[in-house]
């Protein structure tokens, strides 16, 4: 399956989706998007660039070398964020980094009204197929 098939099929799945994303987060490169409303390229570029500043940006890199330190494990290129979720007005906005492939992240934007406890079922459901068709 494509990764335009995999990501349409993953935004159907989730409750209320109304965009849904995969970033490579060490590039900042969106590699697809589906969406319900057009939207500019710039911001769709922005969003993919945020996407990678929210996952490996400088201070996000730091909290994470800092941890390892602390409980003496070397920096072997492991991630402690696998998922953030931002609630902003109207929208709920999850990131679920790949388990494959940790740079590459998978974007689901939903309606507030979405249950997140299903938008989360549904995205870590999805996943697989989208880790699979890159």
């Amino acid at each position: 399956m494509s990764l335009d098939a995999a990501l349409n099929k993953a935004a159907a799945s989730v409750p209320e989706c109304l965009a849904a994303g995969y970033v490579d987060v060490s590039s900042g490169m969106l590699l697809s998007i589906k969406t319900v409303d057009s939207h500019p390229r710039e911001v769709i570029d922005l969003v993919a660039a945020a996407t990678a500043d929210l996952f490996n940006g400088p201070n996000v890199s730091m909290i994470e070398r800092m941890f390892k330190k602390s409980r003496g494990l070397s920096d072997d290129g492991h991630h402690y964020f696998q998922e953030i979720i931002v609630n902003s007005d109207n929208l709920i906005h999850v990131f679920m980094r790949g388990k494959l492939n940790a740079e590459y992240v998978a974007v689901f934007v939903c309606r507030r009204t979405a249950n997140l406890g299903m938008a989360l079922t549904k995205a870590r459901l999805a996943l697989p197929d989208l880790e699979a068709a890159v």
